[in-house]
């Protein structure tokens, strides 16, 4: 796959097969239409591409939008993008300039211009041009002139519930990773670096790598205890992490904290991913460290046997 930076110097791109969007989450909504425009290109020898957005819209066009954290950073949406197949990433710079293109500009300038595009698909919700006037409608309308032609995928569902990036952040933020990961079709995963700590999960014979998360509009998971899958150089390893300030301990800091089952390697300065598989309970503030620890032997053999069933459904 190829990430192409702005619309200007675009070459090569056979018959693309176009569709737009942020696409936060790269949830199964997303992969549905990604999963269309590759069948599309296949039927007329053609490439895919997105064209996609940064910095997010919604903060260069809304004030006090600071506390909006995505799903993805531009590197995980990129990697999951290429796993699902895509040929071209087309990442347009959005600016309060770009925002005031009408539909019409935004179509002749990228869509037709800069792509050639033969056909584009796009979601049941999805809006462009200035004050979102652009869409499917207009699309279809329009098509014949364009000399492309347009479709739109419906809405997805899971158990009735509509599928949105704003609903899985909505579960993200409350800690309910395993409906996360429902609307997604994965775990959701968190990326960073293991950074030096205050070394107390030792002391207390839990051992732990503190992770500083590399994106700060990362949205990470409500505080609480989690058992995860941590993978450090390529290997993947059952955890448990807890994210929170220790209230325990007098923390006044948040942090992320794995503790790696059955693992004593110097990883200071990697990377770790971290999937996310469930939810084990809140922080807590215990009277002791003795029965801090007590409870995190229960979080671990719990977490054990959540982390053991899972690899288990996924070996079927």
């Amino acid at each position: 796959m190829i990430v192409h930076d702005g619309y200007e110097n675009l070459e090569g791109i056979k018959n693309a097969v176009v569709t737009i969007g942020t696409f936060d989450g790269i949830h199964l909504g997303h992969q549905e239409i990604i999963s269309r425009i590759i069948e599309l290109a296949k039927s007329v020898d053609g490439e895919t591409a997105l064209v996609t957005f940064w910095p997010h819209p919604r903060y260069v066009l809304n004030q006090n939008q600071d506390n909006l954290k995505l799903l993805t950073t531009f590197d995980e949406k990129a990697e999951i993008l290429s796993q699902l197949g895509l040929d071209h990433i087309v990442r347009v710079n959005f600016t309060k300039e770009f925002s005031q293109w009408t539909s019409e500009q935004f179509i002749q300038r990228i869509i037709i211009s800069a792509l050639h595009t033969k056909r584009l698909v796009i979601g049941y919700d999805h809006r462009f041009g200035k004050d979102r006037k652009g869409g499917f409608e207009h699309l279809k309308e329009h098509s014949g002139r364009y000399g492309f032609e347009v479709e739109e995928i419906s809405k997805q569902t899971i158990d009735d519930v509509g599928i949105s990036s704003t609903k899985i952040r909505n579960a993200i933020e409350e800690g309910k990773v395993e409906l996360a990961h429902d609307f997604l079709g994965r775990f959701y995963e968190i990326n960073g670096e293991v950074v030096s700590g205050d070394k107390i999960g030792k002391t207390l014979g839990f051992a732990t790598a503190n992770i500083q998360v590399e994106e700060p509009y990362k949205l990470v998971p409500a505080d609480g205890a989690y058992a995860v899958i941590a993978e450090i150089k390529g290997k993947q390893h059952q955890a448990m992490l807890n994210i929170g300030y220790r209230p325990t301990v007098d923390g006044v800091s948040k942090k992320i904290e794995a503790n790696i089952f059955d693992f004593n390697e110097n990883i200071y300065g990697e990377k770790v991913k971290i999937n996310f598989i469930k939810r084990l309970r809140d922080e807590i503030k215990f009277d002791s460290k003795e029965e801090l620890s007590n409870q995190l032997q229960k979080d671990k053999e719990k977490a054990t046997q959540i982390l053991n069933q899972n690899l288990r459904n996924h070996s079927k």
